[in-house]
């Protein structure tokens, strides 16, 4: 059967499949976000959440432009995420005091705990996936670090 002139050929459908890296990392990515929330389930966090709040841990609340930056993630969904997360208090905003048109971010003391549990959860769990990986993860990591 003879493929309509407005349609684009299947055969660039496989092209795309074959050699877009864009399409094999958002693939990976989903299939390491579904491992890594398996793992995390029994603290109540997703690989998301524990990402951001790990973003968090640090000597001094970050700015949220700063955490954006830091995930690669925009402002809008960041302040959905932290939602979820103030509303279990793991979280907490306060206005920037040198400049109050800013707000910083921080982690409460619930979640400074909930953070340290899940840690040991992720180390083991990102453990056993480097030993699955047909590749160095050193420097599978340096690949996909190149790309962003």
């Amino acid at each position: 059967m003879k493929q309509p002139d407005h349609q684009l050929p299947y055969a660039t459908t496989l092209e795309v499949r074959d050699r877009c890296l864009c399409f094999r990392v958002q693939r990976a990515a989903r299939t390491l976000a579904r491992r890594f929330d398996a793992a995390l389930k029994p603290v109540g966090l997703s690989n998301g959440q524990y990402s951001l709040l790990m973003s968090l841990n640090r000597p001094e609340p970050p700015r949220m432009t700063d955490v954006a930056d830091f995930l690669a993630m925009d402002r809008t969904t960041l302040t959905a995420a932290l939602k979820v997360l103030e509303r279990r208090g793991l979280v907490q905003t306060t206005p920037d005091p040198k400049d109050r048109r800013n707000r910083r971010v921080s982690l409460t003391p619930d979640g400074h705990s909930l953070l340290k549990e899940a840690a040991p959860i992720w180390r083991a769990e990102h453990d056993a996936l480097d030993r699955e990986l047909d590749a160095d993860p050193a420097a599978l990591r340096a690949l996909i670090e190149g790309l962003s």
